[in-house]
């Protein structure tokens, strides 16, 4: 238990550069905290004292602002940056040092009883306000932008942003490190617009060639015509 303890400190150190010490750590990261709240609510849960699960997962919920149902399983190095708004459902399966920031939803889209939350595979990055909705799977290393909304299954080593969800970058080799900088992610959008603008300009010069070439030709025919 001390060991896992540790290695969830370690992974705030690791991604939060504000991170100081480690009383400002224990005493003022709600994400580690709520982290906490689960694996005992989870326990709880899979020794199917469903209610005591549910109260201790309720309780931090209110404490941290962060809703995990403690049947979802999370695997080491689980960090939620801020943490603020985030929910994470009863069958969301999360790999090893996974990262959430505010505002995400691994949410579910059916009423049966049955598998219906995401999973998402080792060294996923989630940007805030991004919703994952369904039980597919994120694979390993992929990153998802802020604001997306993912209603698919996204291969390993992926980038996805957009509404809805598409893959705008893919690569079979993992990156060295994570990254964080969602402002350098790829805009599928302003490339379209982009095409356009080249596509009118280039019409634009055809038209010109053309119009010129007409009022050469009409210049011809009228000094003949004299």
């Amino acid at each position: 238990m001390f060991a896992r303890m540790q290695n969830d400190i370690k992974a705030v150190f690791d991604r939060d550069p504000a991170a100081r010490s480690v009383p400002e750590v224990l005493f003022c990261y709600p994400g580690l905290h709520a982290v906490w709240f689960h694996r005992v609510a989870h326990w709880f849960w899979t020794h199917e004292h469903y209610f005591i699960g549910r109260l201790i997962s309720h309780l931090g919920r209110f404490f941290t602002g962060i809703e995990i149902h403690p049947g979802a399983t999370i695997g080491k190095g689980f960090f939620i940056d801020h943490g603020m708004g985030v929910v994470i459902g009863e069958t969301a399966e999360i790999g090893d040092n996974v990262t959430l920031y505010h505002g995400v939803t691994l949410g579910g889209v059916s009423w049966e009883k049955v598998k219906r939350h995401p999973t998402l595979e080792d060294n996923v990055v989630v940007g805030s306000g991004a919703k994952i909705l369904g039980p597919f799977t994120v694979g390993r290393g992929s990153k998802v932008g802020s604001n997306s909304v993912v209603v698919k299954e996204v291969p390993p080593n992926s980038t996805v942003v957009g509404i809805p969800g598409r893959v705008v970058m893919a690569t079979e080799k993992p990156a060295d490190r994570m990254d964080l900088e969602h402002g350098k992610l790829p805009d599928p959008e302003a490339k379209a617009i982009a095409c356009l603008f080249d596509q009118i300009r280039e019409l634009e010069r055809k038209y010109d060639a053309l119009a010129a070439e007409h009022e050469t030709l009409k210049q011809q025919i009228s000094k003949k015509g004299a």
